[in-house]
This record gives C-alpha cells, structure tokens and sequence, in this order.
C-alpha cells in the first residue's frame, strides 16, 4: 500500500510539474521556434550530440560491464546506434538518409540503455 501511495505522489508532482513547464515554456517556445528551425537544421548541432552521446554511451555501457558482464547484443546494439548516429551526422552515405538513420539510431541508443537498466534492476 505504501509503493503504491508514493507512486501515486510521485505521479502527481510529475503531472503538475510538466503542467507548470507547459504553461511558462510554451510562449517562449512559440517565439523561439524560428530560431529553433535554424538550430536544428545546423550541422554543428549534430556533431554535438553525437560527441556527447558516444562517451556518454561508451561509460553507461563500461560501468554496466564492471557490475555483470553485459551481453554481446547489448554491445553489439549500442554500436549499432552509435555508429548510426555517427552516419546520420556526417549525412553519409547521402543528405535524405541522415533523418531516418539518426532516428533509428537513437531508438537504437534508447533501447539498449532501457534494456541495461532493466537488467540491473532486475538482479
């Protein structure tokens, strides 16, 4: 009964929260958004994400692999996601393909850290 009043609490703070964002960040992203267009078109906005997930990626993974040696699907689809991301960065192997790369790389990312979190609670 307790776990479940402090995920009831818990839930509520999340709620009212994201509620309060909602409210004070809207209008200014609404006035943003033109230069949020330029931003996200801007190639240096790719490189910067991919030089912060591939450490970042890299150290979950390593930490992860310290505790419980770690699967080698789970290496196997970080590098995947990674070098996806890398590809979708440097808009190889052409322009149209960095989009669906990139997302199927982050998905890719995403997932495997889900899965590595997953299996660290679950031990």
């Amino acid at each position: 009964m307790k776990r479940a009043s402090t995920l009831l609490d818990a839930s509520a703070i999340a709620l009212s929260s994201l509620c309060l964002l909602h409210c004070l960040a809207l209008p200014l992203l609404a006035a943003a958004l033109p230069l949020l267009g330029v931003w996200a078109e801007a190639e240096w906005v790719h490189a910067l994400f991919v030089t912060i997930a591939a450490p970042m990626t890299g150290f979950a993974l390593w930490r992860a692999h310290r505790q419980q040696r770690l699967p080698a699907a789970a290496v196997t689809s970080a590098a995947v996601g990674l070098l996806l991301l890398l590809a979708g960065a440097a808009g190889w192997p052409s322009h149209d393909s960095e989009t669906p790369m990139t997302v199927a790389g982050s998905l890719l990312l995403a997932a495997t850290h889900a899965w590595n979190a997953w299996r660290r609670h679950r031990h």
